[in-house]
């Protein structure tokens, strides 16, 4: 049900607002669809966090979206009876497309990799739109594909 171009919709929605759309995940049944947003102010000097308001101003734009058909691309794909949630990406950020790997190169992530589990990285590079290039602790940089990459956060050391 995540499609490119829901994703897109979702993406230029929250522009408008001046948000960048970190997370989106679609779940819930087909007849009560749910859909999970998390949003984030683009990258500045000095970082700005997202506020409860800033959630609630999402919310009620994409709900006005969403109820008048999701004009513009995909949004009519969750029907009339669905679930909005809308919140921080928080300190665990979700690094899911290849933006966000571009963004946090140099820093390090908690990520599912086909073949290893979940390991802890350090971004290393990111060469082009299909690979990123990790080093796992204790282990020597080499390139992945963002296809094979599941379910990275950024890392955080409590």
């Amino acid at each position: 049900m995540l499609s490119d171009s829901l994703v897109e919709a979702f993406r230029a929605r929250l522009a408008e607002l001046g948000f960048e759309l970190a997370d989106l995940r679609i779940g819930g049944t087909p007849n009560r669809p749910l859909a999970q947003v998390r949003i984030d102010w683009p990258p500045a000097d000095p970082p700005r966090h997202v506020t409860v308001a800033d959630c609630a101003a999402a919310s009620r734009a994409l709900e006005a979206w969403l109820d008048a058909g999701g004009e513009g691309g995909g949004g009519g794909a969750l029907g009339t009876r669905y679930v909005l949630e809308v919140s921080s990406p928080g300190m665990e950020r979700p690094v899911r497309w290849h933006r966000d790997w571009v963004r946090f190169a140099g820093r390090e992530v908690h990520v599912k990799l086909a073949g290893l589990g979940r390991v802890r990285a350090r971004i290393v590079a990111v060469p082009d739109d299909d690979t990123v290039v990790l080093a796992p602790q204790g282990g020597a940089p080499r390139p992945y594909r963002l296809a094979d990459v599941r379910d990275a956060r950024l890392a955080v050391d409590w």
